[in-house]
């Protein structure tokens, strides 16, 4: 009898252990997916770098080819869209327009990603007045490879008490995967204009603070939610955040914090779960 028992325990505990091991490395696949974070930093970058070159085009007031035109203020832009952009605008009409066409072909960008396709914004009154509304809508636009679609809808809400321009930025996207799927992405974001603001034709001295709330879809069906809990810097002379945390909430999961970092201008940033940290490229 005394025998018997003593099996049953070893079987007991060998199937504890067993379990214990399996649920450890399933809990360690989860927290090594890092799908959400490298899926919500696609749309995080690709929809903010639409508002930066809006901005950018805007500060023109002009028609002009990148291919053909010289003089700083082009130099300048051209330092944010690339060589091969063409930038239209249409400031008499109503509403007033701007396109920016990559062309149909693959543009090498000064950020190192390759563009196709246009970003169009439409806008009534004055591009930097308060109350101002412009919309961004995308056709056939790819970075990367990765077709960018949505409603992208900026709000000029006028100067804050530090004197700073504030925008509130609503998305409503999604992005076809080059590799396959299909991210969805909401947003309510501010940005605050915090340098650069007295030197309109010079795009490269321009700052950002960033703070806002989202949800989004992975291209795998994941659902997951944001809230930037350190605001995002983005200088206009950089390619990526330089600095700022997220935290990003699996539905169902343990939250995880996307830290930017604050070693200046790279593409690198950290994801950090359960006390384990991994690394994490921008692209």
């Amino acid at each position: 009898m005394q025998k018997r028992r003593s099996i049953f325990l070893g079987l007991v505990a060998c199937c504890l252990v067993t379990t214990f091991i399996a649920c450890k490395k399933e809990a360690k696949n989860a927290a090594t997916d890092v799908t959400a974070a490298q899926d919500n930093t696609m749309a995080e970058s690709n929809y903010n770098d639409a508002t930066n070159m809006v901005d950018a085009s805007a500060a023109l007031g002009a028609n002009f080819t990148f291919r053909t035109e010289t003089g700083q203020n082009v130099a300048r832009i051209e330092d944010v869209l690339g060589g091969c952009a063409t930038v239209v605008v249409d400031s008499t009409s109503t509403p007033r327009k701007i396109t920016i066409n990559f062309g149909a072909t693959d543009c090498s960008c000064p950020d190192g990603r390759k563009r196709r396709g246009k970003i169009i914004a439409t806008w009534m009154g004055r591009y930097r007045d308060a109350n101002t509304v412009i919309t961004i809508g995308f056709e056939n636009y790819f970075v990367n490879n990765n077709q960018i679609m949505g409603t992208h809808t900026t709000t000029n809400l006028g100067l804050n008490t530090a004197g700073n321009l504030v925008y509130k930025i609503e998305v409503k996207g999604s992005i076809v995967k080059a590799n396959g799927g299909t991210i969805t992405w909401n947003s309510t974001r501010f940005r605050e204009w915090t340098a650069g603001a007295t030197t309109p034709l010079n795009i490269l001295d321009d700052a950002y603070s960033i703070t806002g709330i989202a949800n989004g879809t992975t291209a795998a069906g994941a659902t997951y939610t944001i809230s930037i809990t350190q605001p995002l810097v983005r200088k206009m002379s950089c390619a990526f955040f330089e600095s700022g945390k997220i935290e990003l909430t699996p539905t169902g999961g343990a939250a995880w914090t996307l830290d930017y970092g604050n070693t200046g201008c790279d593409a690198n940033a950290s994801v950090s779960v359960a006390g384990l940290s991994y690394d994490i490229t921008l692209f």
